[in-house]
């Protein structure tokens, strides 16, 4: 039976079974499947290709390989700037915004503390959440490969590393994100941005000690959790320094208020 040749980049080695871990693959030429559907059978979601050559001219997913074709499969090029277009994603985002799957779920706080655009749904399924992404045209962060396969993600990122600050530095680096940041100006809990409050408006939520010692407020407008420039900000700003952001000496933020 003549085969199609699929030579898949070392980058995608992580997503092969342990067979197909040479990384070139002789696939049935019979099955008249697009591209896409085929490069997936073998484990790649199709968020983490950036190009795909067939008998040396650049194909888009739809493209049906026939018998003795040889195609090459390319990772997207690092840093990922998603507000080009590109063959394989013709129509752009106008800007960079997250969407973080349960399973990285902690690196939504990091990015939101960074100011950028981020939301999650720990209580969505993987349709809800693939329609979401869709409908609000944000980037799919996600160890699911599965859910980054859906034919409406159109941008993601299949996460690599295990910890959340790794994770961060991760995205940061793959999606070339450099800042400057706006940072601590969104909530924490629900992604929006907070708003300056005085102190008088809000003295009967705080504790003694915080009202001594602090004067500068700002509050979510949707869940009216209250943040200050608090105690554990030192050490965000280590964690922070460790992935290479720098934080200025006075921010109005970090503390968070539970009532």
């Amino acid at each position: 039976m003549p085969f199609i040749s699929i030579n898949l980049s070392e980058a995608f080695s992580c997503f092969l079974s342990p067979g197909n871990r040479n990384r070139s693959i002789d696939y049935p030429g019979d099955r008249n499947a697009s591209i896409k559907d085929i490069i997936e059978s073998l484990g790649v979601p199709h968020t983490e290709i950036g190009r795909i050559s067939v008998q040396d001219k650049d194909v888009d997913f739809t493209f049906i390989p026939k018998s003795r074709d040889a195609v090459k499969v390319y990772p997207v090029d690092v840093p990922f700037d998603v507000t080009i277009s590109s063959l394989l994603r013709p129509e752009p985002l106008s800007r960079v915004s997250f969407f973080v799957d349960l399973n990285v779920g902690k690196l939504a706080l990091l990015l939101r503390i960074l100011g950028i655009d981020t939301k999650s749904g720990p209580d969505l399924d993987d349709k809800e959440i693939a329609l979401k992404v869709e409908k609000e045209k944000r980037i799919l962060l996600s160890k699911d490969i599965g859910l980054l396969k859906r034919k409406n993600i159109i941008f993601g990122r299949h996460v690599r590393a295990i910890f959340p600050d790794d994770q961060l530095k991760e995205v940061l680096d793959h999606f070339g994100l450099k800042g400057p940041f706006d940072l601590f100006s969104l909530c924490l809990r629900c992604n929006r941005k907070t708003l300056i409050v005085n102190k008088e408006d809000i003295i009967d939520r705080l504790e003694p000690l915080t009202i001594k010692y602090f004067d500068h407020f700002k509050i979510c407008p949707c869940c009216e959790r209250i943040y200050w420039q608090g105690t554990h900000h030192e050490e965000m700003k280590k964690r922070l320094s460790r992935v290479g952001i720098s934080t200025p000496p006075l921010l109005v933020n970090h503390s968070i208020d539970n009532g």
